[in-house]
């Protein structure tokens, strides 16, 4: 990975998502990506209940805890790093979570419209 090209959907240097807990794809807090991301884990997400619970029900369960991964679990309120499909997929669904732009690599724009990131951008 070029930690060159780490750029925000902005256009800016790409802004740490989370360390607690730790995100990303190459689990450095920032959403960056490669070719061998084919998830995109681009979209750095507020999570919401409501997202928690979609995400589940689709088949990715993030808030049960998985020790024997080293998981805690997510719950409301947590910053991570979505795979920009799944971040989509719950905005169709009128349950998409908020959305940190400056964290947000702009490879996301690959996949999602820049304006609906917009219409889901946290308060800063």
């Amino acid at each position: 990975m070029d930690k060159d090209a780490a750029v925000n959907v902005l256009g800016e240097t790409l802004a740490l998502c989370s360390t607690t807990p730790m995100t990303g794809f190459f689990r450095d807090g920032h959403c960056n990506t490669c070719a061998a991301d084919q998830g995109s884990h681009t979209v750095c997400a507020v999570l919401t209940a409501e997202f928690l619970a979609f995400s589940k029900y689709v088949g990715n369960d993030l808030s049960t805890p998985r020790p024997e991964f080293g998981f805690a679990g997510l719950k409301s309120g947590d910053q991570w790093c979505l795979c920009a499909s799944r971040f989509l997929q719950a905005h169709d669904e009128g349950c998409a979570p908020r959305v940190n732009l400056s964290a947000t690599h702009l490879r996301a724009l690959d996949i999602i419209p820049l304006e609906v990131l917009q219409m889901n951008a946290a308060p800063t």
